[in-house]
């Protein structure tokens, strides 16, 4: 098995889910990457390799049986896009043409819900609600839709054997970088979060999204899609859990969205000068003006996908946070 982006979050979850079910692990590692740490002590293979370069891929794979594509540039906001669009987009076609010379049985692409479109009527969406590229706000959205919809017109012109999956929004522990939904964690318990914007996410625990990663390679039909998502929360029920965690009041101040624009406009204009992510952006207010609430009925009835409370997931990222000293 090869594992991309297995040094990431959700990819040394899906390693460690792998080795427990006694498969024997390649993770392609760039040789500077930073979270190396996620994967100590694993009894894995390491391949050097960066999904960027095309001409490391083929040979990370000789041999495997599966690919597990989960790399990707995560990042809300980027002062420039192109390096993103090479990693979400052309890597994807990429990693498919590459897993087919080499002979891959099956690949299980990591996409996001990201890409998935929202029901005006404010229920749940499913892997069936429309969205087109124009509804995509924010360069990482973009690259996340066209990076998917590369794989897949790449895999019906080479037949490749591709299951997609669209996890939702992972918590839980071993968060290094932290990425944006670790951050805003950590912000709550270090009481940085002194008002809530009404929006909403789904929340799923990081394991969870590894356990129906593996079920998608089991069980997954080729060419379909699965939401693996969690519970469905306003970002006011999170706080208030969070708050809760951390001993400490929850957030009672509603924002408004538009009052925070002059806000994140000086924020950008500072981060293209520090080259900083702003800890807010227009493109996070634009993500908030709608709940991203999700279904996964079908990677439940289609693949036996369980997902635990939300809390938990919270629970288990709060104390991580704590026991590797990111609350001080």
């Amino acid at each position: 098995m090869l594992v991309t982006g297995g040094t990431g979050f959700v990819g040394s979850a899906v390693v460690r889910r792998l080795l427990c079910s006694g498969f024997k692990v390649r993770v392609l590692v760039r040789p500077d990457s930073p979270n190396v740490k996620n994967l100590e002590g694993l009894n894995i293979e390491v391949a050097d390799g960066d999904i960027s370069v095309r001409e490391t891929l083929g040979k990370a794979m000789a041999g495997c049986g599966a690919v597990f594509h989960l790399a990707a540039d995560y990042r809300l906001w980027v002062p420039k896009p192109e390096p993103m669009y090479r990693a979400n987009v052309d890597a994807s076609r990429w990693i498919v043409e590459e897993a087919v010379a080499a002979g891959v049985d099956r690949i299980v692409y990591c996409s996001s819900v990201a890409t998935l479109g929202i029901e005006q009527t404010g229920d749940p969406a499913t892997e069936e609600t429309a969205s087109t590229v124009d509804d995509m706000v924010g360069h990482y959205k973009r690259s996340k839709f066209l990076g998917e919809e590369a794989a897949r017109q790449t895999a019906e012109e080479t037949s490749a054997p591709v299951v997609f999956v669209n996890p939702s929004a992972p918590i839980g522990p071993r968060d290094i970088r932290p990425t944006p939904t670790g951050q805003m964690v950590l912000d709550a318990l270090l009481g940085n979060m002194p008002a809530y914007i009404d929006t909403g996410l789904n929340v799923v625990h990081v394991d969870d999204v590894a356990d129906g990663i593996l079920l998608a390679y089991e069980k997954g039909v080729i060419g379909e899609r699965y939401i693996l998502g969690g519970e469905n929360l306003t970002l006011r029920q999170i706080f208030a859990d969070l708050s809760d965690l951390a001993g400490c009041k929850a957030p009672s101040i509603r924002l408004n969205p538009g009052l925070l624009t002059p806000i994140a406009w000086v924020s950008e204009q500072a981060a293209r000068i520090t080259g900083q992510e702003p800890r807010i952006h227009m493109d996070v207010l634009r993500m908030a003006r709608k709940r991203m609430f999700f279904s996964s009925a079908k990677a439940e009835r289609e693949l036996g996908y369980q997902s635990r409370p939300a809390r938990e997931a919270l629970t288990d990222a709060a104390e991580w946070f704590r026991e590797n000293d990111y609350c001080r």
